[in-house]
């Protein structure tokens, strides 16, 4: 296949996922690792899509009919930073000691895991940024899933195996959230949401404001599995409104310059 095709594939294989690894398109392509990422560079600089750890990203304005796409855990993890870290904080005040808790994948619930690592509960989780962390520097009871690795979005799952865990709570986090429900474009983290929302007594959604104007393709829950959402004071009232008729509570974060 001649490079111009090679890329026009890559650019096509993201209209349909949000990202595609160096390693699934050195197999898709037949070609060496080497020349998927000159491809790479080569539809990066032409503006396609995006160049990112490990692979290509589909642009957040290239989705159909408005549908954002997800961006890779690396990239993720460096945005709104501060009111992850708060809304993070605030969900930890849901936790008491002795609880069994299941902290989803995903970079606001990683700032939650590492809130409790020293807390005398019992903590399940399919992340792997996370398990590495809590196997460092935690104290909690860990329990890791099973199953395959998947390095992007940064999960562990098992088609086939079930969940060894029971818990008070299942925290995760959302790529979009609205009058839909949770919402996620990687089908995996949709699997797995439902699985693990099957374990747990109570959900509870970890989500800055911003989370509330995307659009993601895929409904990971109803907005009536939802117990609570922490988020941050950017919520705004009709978003607000709409959440609470809904039968969600809402909890605001504090600010990290607020007076506690």
């Amino acid at each position: 296949m001649s490079e111009p095709g090679r890329q026009r594939q890559i650019v096509e294989l993201l209209r349909d996922r949000p990202f595609a690894s160096v390693r699934e398109l050195q197999e898709r392509l037949g070609v060496s690792a080497a020349t998927v990422r000159r491809d790479i560079d080569k539809i990066d600089e032409a503006g396609e899509a995006r160049k990112v750890y490990g692979g290509i990203s589909a642009l957040d304005g290239a989705a159909h009919a408005g549908v954002a796409y997800a961006r890779p855990y690396d990239e993720n993890r460096d945005l709104a930073v501060d009111a992850k870290r708060q809304i993070a904080a605030a969900a930890a005040t849901m936790v008491r000691d002795g609880d069994a808790v299941i902290v989803h994948g995903g970079s606001t619930c990683f700032h939650l895991g590492v809130k409790l690592a020293d807390r005398n509960i019992r903590l399940f989780t399919n992340s792997m940024p996370l398990a590495a962390y809590l196997s460092d520097h935690g104290h909690c009871s860990l329990t890791i899933a099973g199953g395959d690795l998947h390095r992007e979005p940064g999960i562990i799952h098992s088609l086939t195996q079930a969940v060894p865990f029971y818990a008070s709570k299942f925290f995760l986090g959302a790529q979009g959230l609205g009058h839909e429900g949770v919402l996620e474009s990687h089908p995996l983290l949709v699997r797995s949401i439902v699985d693990l929302s099957l374990c747990a007594d109570q959900i509870v959604v970890l989500a800055d404001s911003r989370k509330l104007s995307i659009h993601a393709r895929n409904v990971a829950l109803p907005l009536s599995r939802i117990g609570t959402l922490v988020t941050d004071d950017g919520l705004s009232d009709a978003d607000a409104r709409m959440l609470e008729d809904a039968g969600v509570t809402v909890r605001i974060a504090p600010s990290a310059g607020a007076v506690q």
